[in-house]
């Protein structure tokens, strides 16, 4: 008996009924948001313009050249990417040695260091940031207390403009290493036994193994973990923000996004906030297209 099957125009008409309820939710709630920010920074939108939009006028680029004129910005820009060069790799050297060890055949406990290491990523971000907040207190924070046990002088960690962006990096590593230790473990479980098996057998020690085995097996899970790593860390905002409010001291902790929200929601400079913001997605996708880039000269 032959089955008959439906016509093409029967299945374009099934798939665009599962497709259109899904893109028109990614149009309501990305594309137009998207596209009302854009032309939000092409305008000079501030608080006057909530009471009337006649009140908004139209200013081209001028916002945006007004970013490169404002010292500011450009030190929220080395900050962001201070924190990103620095920060970013650290974590997911960090995550990687956590993974290796948790993948280790002579490890004990497994579940429970896992849980451990994973807990920190879990945790209200704000929570997390007030404790390390009381760490860091210059007189009865623990760091400077082990300091004096020492008889090194203590160090005021988020007032001095050359430890406060440091303190906040370590924060940060500490709170997402885990979730990237975890991702680098599920890759390290799915490389193939055998290649190591026939490694030993070559006489492969486990540097050789590591360098020759490990990091290609892993080169997909580290694409995915430096992309998302990088894209968070653009994106730093709570950590300075609870820590050193107003990005300060003299403004070495002030990122883009809280440069973003000052100007938007406590001065309602919106148009230029949005042009800030415009200028992160840019950052962020130069930073995703040169992995895309890089990832592919690997490749051949």
């Amino acid at each position: 008996m032959k089955v008959r099957r439906p016509a093409f125009g029967a299945e374009a008409r099934a798939g665009l009924v599962f497709l259109v309820p899904a893109m028109t939710l990614i149009s309501v709630f990305f594309a137009l948001p998207v596209i009302a920010g854009f032309v939000l920074s092409l305008t000079d939108f501030d608080i006057y313009s909530l009471g009337s939009v006649a009140n908004t006028r139209f200013v081209g680029t001028a916002n945006y050249s007004g970013l490169v004129d404002n010292a500011v910005f450009w030190a929220s820009l080395r900050n962001t990417l201070y924190f990103s060069l620095v920060g970013g790799p650290l974590t997911i050297v960090l995550a990687l040695g956590a993974a290796l060890l948790l993948n280790a055949k002579l490890a004990r406990f497994k579940p429970l260091f896992r849980t451990i290491y994973f807990a920190p990523v879990v945790t209200s971000i704000v929570a997390v940031a007030v404790v390390w907040r009381f760490l860091y207190h210059p007189r009865v924070g623990l760091l400077n207390r082990m300091l004096d046990l020492v008889g090194i002088e203590g160090i005021d960690w988020l007032g001095d403009p050359h430890w406060a962006m440091p303190s906040i990096i370590l924060l940060s590593i500490w709170k997402n290493f885990g979730y990237s230790a975890i991702i680098f473990l599920a890759g390290l479980q799915n490389a193939p036994e055998e290649l190591y098996e026939a490694a030993q057998i070559d006489g492969a020690g486990p540097l050789r193994q590591f360098w020759n085995i490990t990091l290609p097996e892993l080169a997909p899970t580290f694409a995915f973990v430096t992309l998302i790593t990088a894209i968070g860390y653009f994106q730093i905002f709570a950590e300075p923000y609870v820590m050193t409010p107003d990005g300060g001291p003299l403004n070495s902790t002030l990122t883009i996004v809280m440069l973003m929200y000052r100007e938007g929601f406590r001065w309602w400079n919106m148009g230029f906030a949005a042009a800030i913001a415009f200028v992160l997605f840019a950052l962020v996708f130069g930073a995703t297209m040169l992995r895309g880039f890089f990832r592919k000269g690997v490749a051949r």
